[in-house]
C-alpha cells in the first residue's frame, strides 16, 4: 500500500467522471447523475470520517447502500428513494471503485461483491395507434406554430427517437431529397433512420413555411426546430408541445416524451417488425433492451385472448 498514489475522494471522483465521459460519452443529463449520486456516496463517507479511498472497506460500502433505503427521494421529502434510483446510486459506486482497483489507487476492488437491488421488470407505457393517430391531428392548423409543431410530433413518432435527439437535429440531418434522417444518439453514435410520408409532408411545410420565418428573428442557427424567436427548440420546449397537444387530444393517459419512442417500438413489433431491426431503429446498445417491446405486445395478445375467447377463463 505504501507506493499506492495518495489522493482524496474529490479527486478521485473528478477524475472517474473525466474517465466515464470519455470512454462512453456520457450525455450532460447522465453525468450529472453521476456526479450527483458520487456526491452523495462522498458526503456520507465524510461524515463517517472517511477521507481517502483506501480507507473504505467493504462493509462500510455495505452500510452506505443499506442506509439508501431509508432516505428521501429529492425534493420528496416523505416519499423514500426509489429501487430504481437505489439501484442507480450502487452502481454508480461499484464503477468508481472497479476503477480505482483498474488504474491501482486502491489494491482491491472493496466494491466488487455489493449488489444493486433486484428491480421487477418495467413495462414501457405505450399508447394505441388510434391514440396516437388522435394525438396527432389534434395538432392541426395553418399557423406557424402548428405546422412546426405538427411537424416535430409526426417526427418523434416516424423514428422513435428521444427528444434531446430530435431537437438536436439540424437542417442537413434531414436531407430533402430522400426520406431517410440522421440522428446522433447516447455516445455520439450516428444511426440512419427512416421517415414515413406523413412526417416527411409535415417536415417539408415546415421548412418551406415556417423555419425562414422564424429564423429572420434570430441568429443564423442550422437547427432544424426553431422557437419564436428563431433558436434552437429546447427540450423543454418540445416537451410543453407534447403536454399541449395530448390536452387537446383528450387522452386521459400521461403523455411524455418516451410515451411517442415506445409507440414507435411498440407498434412496429406488433406489425411485424423484426426485433433487431427495431434495436437498431431505436439505437439500443443490446437487443436485450429491445426484447421488452416484445414482452409488452405479448401481454397485450394475452389481455385480448382472454377477453374474446369463449373458454379462455
Amino acid at each position: 500500500m505504501d507506493d499506492l498514489p495518495v489522493a482524496t475522494l474529490d479527486e478521485v471522483i473528478d477524475g472517474y467522471l473525466r474517465h466515464v465521459t470519455i470512454e462512453r460519452g456520457l450525455s450532460a443529463n447522465t453525468l450529472a447523475a453521476y456526479r450527483r449520486d458520487l456526491g452523495r456516496y462522498a458526503a456520507w463517507l465524510a461524515a463517517a470520517g472517511i477521507q481517502r479511498p483506501e480507507e473504505i472497506s467493504e462493509t462500510q460500502i455495505g452500510a452506505f447502500t443499506r442506509q439508501l433505503e431509508t432516505l428521501p427521494e429529492a425534493g420528496v421529502t416523505a416519499k423514500p428513494l426509489a429501487a430504481t434510483s437505489v439501484a442507480r446510486i450502487v452502481s454508480s459506486v461499484r464503477g468508481l471503485h472497479r476503477f480505482l482497483a483498474e488504474e491501482g489507487t486502491t489494491a482491491t476492488d472493496a466494491a466488487r461483491e455489493v449488489r444493486p437491488p433486484k428491480l421487477g421488470m418495467r413495462l414501457p407505457k405505450a399508447i394505441t395507434m388510434a391514440q396516437m393517430t388522435t394525438l396527432l391531428e389534434s395538432t392541426g392548423g395553418d399557423d406557424p406554430i402548428a405546422l412546426r409543431d405538427r411537424a416535430l410530433l409526426e417526427l418523434l413518432y416516424a423514428t422513435g427517437a428521444r427528444v434531446s435527439e430530435v431537437v438536436a437535429l439540424n437542417v442537413d440531418d434531414v436531407g430533402s431529397d430522400d426520406d431517410f434522417v440522421r440522428v446522433v444518439g447516447k455516445g455520439s453514435k450516428q444511426r440512419i433512420v427512416p421517415v414515413g410520408s406523413f412526417a416527411r409532408a409535415a417536415l417539408d411545410t415546415y421548412l418551406v413555411r415556417v423555419r425562414p420565418l422564424f429564423s429572420a428573428r434570430g441568429k443564423a442557427t442550422p437547427a432544424l426546430f426553431l422557437g419564436l424567436r428563431g433558436d434552437r427548440l429546447s427540450r423543454q420546449g418540445a416537451w410543453l408541445v407534447i403536454q399541449s397537444a395530448a390536452k387537446r387530444a383528450g387522452l386521459e393517459t400521461h403523455i411524455s416524451p418516451h410515451t411517442f419512442r415506445h409507440s414507435f417500438a411498440t407498434h412496429l413489433i406488433t406489425g411485424g417488425a423484426d426485433v433487431r431491426v427495431v434495436q437498431d431503429l431505436l439505437g439500443h446498445a443490446s437487443v436485450t433492451t429491445t426484447q421488452i417491446y416484445t414482452q409488452v405486445t405479448a401481454d397485450t395478445l394475452r389481455d385480448m385472448y382472454q377477453t374474446a375467447h369463449p373458454r379462455a377463463r
